[in-house]
């Protein structure tokens, strides 16, 4: 049913396309959506967010299934001391855990659980401005026919000079730009930044992507030159202090070396005094 839904909407795509092709040139264009979608930073945060909870979700799964796992370990290993009464109420014990995981399961995991509807929630905004962008750009530039490349229409062949995901995935930056500018100097550059043509605007960003570079090279070399000169101060200090220690010690060895000369020069009787002697 899905494929002849596919094919009818590609002949009437065709018929359209012929007719309006007798008059002018067809204009058609595409995007696609997971493209768009993987270069929206809120977009990449808040899958990343999602995906944390998803492990954990997996977790809590692995620990009930563990748990089920141990009870039916217990259980087989006791069962010849067991009543049948405790094996039955053990059995319900087992049974109510096993339908407690599968309702977390489903409730995470399942067609209408957590990760689809927060997945819903977190693509839908952007779909929605997509699609708001998608018919400013088609009424603007007069294009015939719009698809989306990622979705269930497939595309045999699509030549690149038809991909406007760019042009679409400019615009919701410079929305967020827009956003996000503080002051009428940041909100004045965009506007001019929106005025330029994508060729203008590649030229553009080429030139501050090698601003850019040179502004990094810059501050690998200082970096570099900073780190000499630590290593430089390190060793001078370091040379210093073995030094300065030296001189300690030195000075140390000399004021024992004095102590001990005193030391056994006060405790030796004097020359010549032997004390009374006999006649």
């Amino acid at each position: 049913m899905k494929t002849h839904k596919i094919l009818f909407f590609a002949l009437a795509v065709f018929c359209l396309s012929y007719v309006a092709n007798a008059q002018r040139g067809v204009r058609i264009g595409y995007i696609d959506m997971e493209y768009i979608l993987e270069n929206v930073p809120e977009y990449k945060e808040s899958e990343a967010q999602l995906e944390g909870k998803v492990q954990r979700w997996k977790l809590d799964i692995e620990k009930q299934q563990k748990e089920i796992d141990q009870m039916k370990l217990d259980l087989s290993s006791e069962r010849v001391l067991l009543t049948k009464e405790l094996i039955e109420e053990r059995d319900e014990e087992i049974k109510i855990k096993e339908d407690e995981m599968l309702k977390y399961q489903q409730d995470r995991f399942g067609p209408n659980g957590d990760l689809m509807i927060q997945r819903r929630q977190l693509v839908q905004p952007i779909q929605d401005q997509v699609f708001n962008i998608v018919q400013e750009i088609a009424v603007a530039k007069k294009y015939d026919f719009i698809f989306d490349k990622s979705a269930d229409i497939v595309m045999l062949f699509a030549a690149e000079r038809n991909d406007i995901s760019d042009e679409v995935l400019r615009s919701i930056n410079r929305a967020a730009k827009r956003e996000e500018a503080t002051n009428k100097r940041e909100k004045r550059e965009i506007e001019a930044r929106e005025e330029l043509n994508a060729e203008e605007e590649e030229a553009v960003t080429e030139r501050e992507q090698a601003i850019e570079e040179k502004k990094n090279e810059r501050e690998q070399i200082m970096e570099e030159r900073r780190r000499v000169r630590d290593s430089v101060r390190a060793a001078a200090k370091r040379e210093y202090e073995l030094k300065r220690e030296r001189l300690l010690k030195e000075r140390a060895a000399r004021r024992d070396s004095i102590l001990r000369a005193r030391s056994g020069g006060d405790g030796a009787p004097p020359d010549g005094d032997g004390g009374d002697g006999g006649i």
